[in-house]
C-alpha cells in the first residue's frame, strides 16, 4: 500500500518520464524521514547501454533516486509547495552492490537539518535487505 501514488508524485517533483524515478512512497512521516519505490525493469532505458552485456543501474541513478526521494521528503517538511529542491552536493557517496533488472529498489531517506536556505539529507539504496548505496546530499530551493 502506497502514501503516494505517482499522480501525486508528479505534483511535487518535476521530474518525468524516463527521468522520474519514484514509482510509489510508501513511507512518510511528513517530519523526518520517507521511504519510496522503484521498480526496474529491463525496458528501462539506462539497461540498454549500460552495459548491454551485463545491464546494471549506474550509481549516479541510485543517487538521483535518492535526491528525489529528498525532494519529496523536503517538500513535506518544510511546507514548500511550488518550490523545487535543487541538488547542489553529494558526501559520503558509498555504492556497495550492482542493481539489476528485475530489483525493486527501496530508497530510504532521512531528515538531518536545514539552515540558511539549505538542506541536508542521508539517503541509503536497498535491494531487499542489501544496502545498494548511501549519500548525504544537500539542497536548495527555487521557484518551480
Amino acid at each position: 500500500m502506497s502514501l503516494m501514488d505517482t499522480r501525486e508524485i508528479l505534483t511535487i517533483l518535476p521530474h518525468r518520464y524516463p527521468m522520474l524515478l519514484i514509482d510509489q512512497v510508501v513511507e512518510c512521516d511528513f517530519k523526518a524521514r520517507v521511504v519510496a519505490i522503484k521498480n526496474l525493469t529491463f525496458n528501462e532505458p539506462f539497461f540498454q547501454g549500460h552495459f548491454p552485456d551485463d545491464p546494471i543501474m549506474p550509481g549516479v541513478l541510485q543517487l538521483e533516486a535518492m535526491a528525489q526521494a529528498g525532494g519529496i521528503l523536503l517538500n513535506k517538511t518544510l511546507g514548500q509547495p511550488g518550490k523545487i529542491a535543487y541538488f547542489l552536493a553529494i558526501d559520503k557517496a558509498r555504492f556497495r552492490r550492482v542493481v539489476r533488472p528485475g530489483d525493486q529498489i527501496r530508497i530510504e531517506v532521512v531528515f538531518l537539518r536545514a539552515r540558511l536556505g539549505m538542506s541536508k539529507v542521508q539517503g541509503k539504496v536497498f535491494v531487499g535487505d542489501e544496502l545498494a548505496s548511501e549519500a548525504d546530499l544537500m539542497f536548495g530551493y527555487g521557484d518551480a
